[in-house]
C-alpha cells in the first residue's frame, strides 16, 4: 500500500484539509498507517498534479483561507482498482522481535525486562483507545452495515493485534520471572 491509497480511503469518507487529513492519521488512520505532516501534504501535491484529487480553497473567518481535498473521479476509479488488486505479502518487521531474540547478548537482563514493560504498557495504552473507540462509536456492532462495518472490522483487528502483543510479552515475561524464581544465578548464554 502506498500513502496515496490511505489518503484515498480517508478522502472518500470525507472531504478534508491537509491539516484534517494529518489529524485523522494521528487518530486512527496512524495506527496501521504512519504518515508525517510533510508527507502528507508532498503526497497531497502529487496526487492533485495526478489528477487523483481536486482542491477548493474555503474562506475561513478570522484565520487564513483552507485548501480543501476531494477524491476525483480518476482518484476514485484508482481507488477502486488498488482495493481489489492482490497486494505482495509484507513480511512484519518487528525491532522488538530481534530485540528479544538477542536479548542473552545483552549485558542487562532487567533492562531487557523493564523494555518488555515499556512494551506491554504502549500495547494497553492503544488497546484502552480501541475499546473505547469500538464503545463510542459502535455500541450496536450487529447494526452496522457497509463502511461502518468495515471501519469496526478493522477496529476490531487492531483490538485482537494489541491483545496478542499483550498476552505475548507477558508470556516473555513470566517465563524469565519463572526460571530467574528457579534458578536466580543462572542466564542461557545463547538463544534456542
Amino acid at each position: 500500500m502506498a500513502l496515496e491509497h490511505a489518503i484515498l480511503v480517508s478522502l472518500r469518507e470525507r472531504a478534508a484539509s491537509g491539516s484534517e487529513l494529518t489529524r485523522r492519521f494521528d487518530r486512527s488512520f496512524g495506527f496501521f498507517w504512519a504518515a508525517t505532516h510533510q508527507q502528507i501534504y508532498r503526497t497531497l501535491g502529487r496526487m492533485e498534479s495526478d489528477g487523483w484529487v481536486t482542491s477548493a480553497v474555503v474562506p475561513q473567518q478570522g484565520k487564513p483561507d483552507t485548501k480543501v481535498y476531494d477524491v476525483s473521479e480518476l482518484g476514485a476509479k484508482t481507488l477502486a482498482e488498488w482495493l481489489v488488486t492482490p497486494g505482495a505479502h509484507q513480511t512484519p518487521r518487528s525491532d522488538l522481535g530481534v530485540k528479544l531474540r538477542g536479548a542473552a547478548y545483552a549485558d542487562d537482563r532487567e533492562a531487557i525486562l523493564d523494555l518488555v514493560r515499556h512494551e506491554i504498557a504502549e500495547h494497553e495504552g492503544r488497546l484502552a483507545i480501541y475499546l473505547a473507540a469500538c464503545a463510542h462509536d459502535y455500541p450496536d456492532p450487529a447494526a452496522l452495515t457497509d463502511a461502518d462495518l468495515d471501519r469496526y472490522l478493522v477496529l476490531r483487528g487492531g483490538i485482537r493485534l494489541e491483545t496478542g502483543q499483550i498476552e505475548w510479552l507477558n508470556e516473555y515475561l513470566t517465563a524469565w520471572d519463572s526460571r530467574r524464581a528457579a534458578s536466580p544465578e543462572e542466564t542461557p548464554k545463547e538463544p534456542s
